[in-house]
């Protein structure tokens, strides 16, 4: 449907390009290993789908992310069911907000094509929420949705929107925003562990945290531009816990960090620069920094901070967690820093981390991000043999 557009591979030149295509073809071999053996290696999925390219094709992603949310295989076979929308509640809300969807999908895709996806995205939506009368629909909700009918299909969007919904996303369909503040909220912890200097120029700018919502509750689908990039973040997203989109935020901010010195510090000059995100990001090297500080400052060390409330995402992902034989899927992450840490190179970049004040962090930190940043190529090669205890239950937007 739009595999032109997710699946192409990147174009690195001459011998890059050999030597990428051959890790390509290598990782589709282990990705269809994995799915071939029983039980189904759900940790070796984990580990392609964050590591360098994700999962590579739109074929790939119909067979792992069902693996990635533990469904149960009998239910991928099912028809979804009739939707009732006269009456519907969410109805006239869901219709204004798919009918604005148009820049979400294929562009050239024939107008008859796109108008039975919107139709088929209206369908799933209030599906969802019609079998779950606890979730809320909040706008934004459909640039998730939206993605996973482009990659699956109706039938399988509406079996994977749900299990997401009632898990990942839980925290955004309360009948409040609460949450979703909450998790925001642990978005200036994050940078100022890394760097004191952007943090202190982001509080005394007061631009709050209010620039990264979109990308939040959308999973960054509403603010890229590019299919291929909102896909590989899913990858990552789905593979990893709840909350690394807030981390992902982070690095975006973090590597932005000239722009933001070098802006004047005003609440509206600070906020409309960062509520421009860049389409050029370098997204292999953020998402490898994004598991790196997810390692370095689990969500547990940051809850103080954050502020200590209870949180759907956590405790119902724990769940759902538990109840699979899988081993956690944070664990490849974790495994990638311990072999970090074990060089000279990493000690002494982490010991800058902590000690560093803002006189001086803004070098030294960058200078650390970078030593431990590896290619996340490197993680793919881990065993996942521990578990990774989850971040104790938090809370999570005006």
């Amino acid at each position: 449907m739009n595999s032109a557009r997710s699946d192409r591979a990147p174009s690195p030149m001459n011998g890059r390009q050999v030597d990428w295509e051959t890790r390509r073809t290598r990782k589709i071999a282990d990705i269809t290993q994995a799915l071939s053996v029983d039980p189904v290696d759900v940790a070796m999925l984990r580990r392609m789908a964050i590591s360098e390219g994700g999962l590579l094709t739109d074929e790939l992603r119909r067979q792992v992310w069902p693996r990635l949310l533990n469904i149960p295989p009998h239910l991928l076979d099912q028809e979804p069911g009739k939707v009732e929308r006269e009456n519907d509640k969410d109805y006239n809300q869901v219709l204004l907000d798919v009918q604005r969807s148009l820049r979400r999908f294929p562009p050239g895709m024939p107008d008859e094509q796109r108008e039975g996806l919107q139709e088929e995205l209206i369908d799933i939506i209030l599906r969802v929420l019609q079998r779950n009368p606890q979730l809320h629909y909040y706008q934004g909700y459909h640039d998730i949705v939206v993605t996973f009918l482009l990659v699956v299909g109706e039938r399988l969007a509406t079996v994977l929107v749900e299990k997401l919904s009632t898990h990942h996303l839980r925290d955004f369909m309360d009948p409040t925003m609460d949450n979703t503040k909450h998790i925001l909220n642990y978005l200036m912890p994050i940078i100022e562990k890394v760097n004191p200097e952007v943090h202190d120029f982001m509080q005394q700018a007061e631009v709050g945290t209010v620039f990264a919502l979109s990308w939040l509750i959308t999973w960054f689908g509403h603010v890229l531009s590019d299919f291929r990039h909102v896909v590989r973040l899913y990858d990552f997203f789905l593979a990893c816990h709840p909350l690394m989109p807030i981390y992902f935020a982070a690095v975006i901010v973090l590597h932005r960090e000239d722009e933001v010195l070098d802006c004047e510090c005003d609440m509206a000059m600070v906020h409309h620069l960062l509520s421009q995100i860049p389409q050029d990001l370098p997204y292999e090297t953020l998402i490898s920094r994004a598991g790196d500080l997810f390692v370095q400052f689990p969500p547990s060390e940051l809850a103080r901070e954050a502020a200590a409330h209870e949180s759907m995402a956590s405790s119902t992902f724990e769940d759902f967690e538990l109840a699979s034989t899988q081993q956690r899927p944070d664990a490849v992450l974790r495994r990638r820093r311990r072999q970090k840490q074990a060089s000279p190179e990493s000690s002494t970049a982490s010991a800058v981390m902590t000690v560093a004040r803002p006189s001086t962090a803004r070098r030294f930190v960058r200078l650390a991000v970078m030593g431990l940043t590896v290619a996340l190529g490197a993680a793919a090669l881990a065993v996942v043999n521990t578990a990774l205890e989850w971040a104790p239950k938090l809370d999570l937007f005006p």
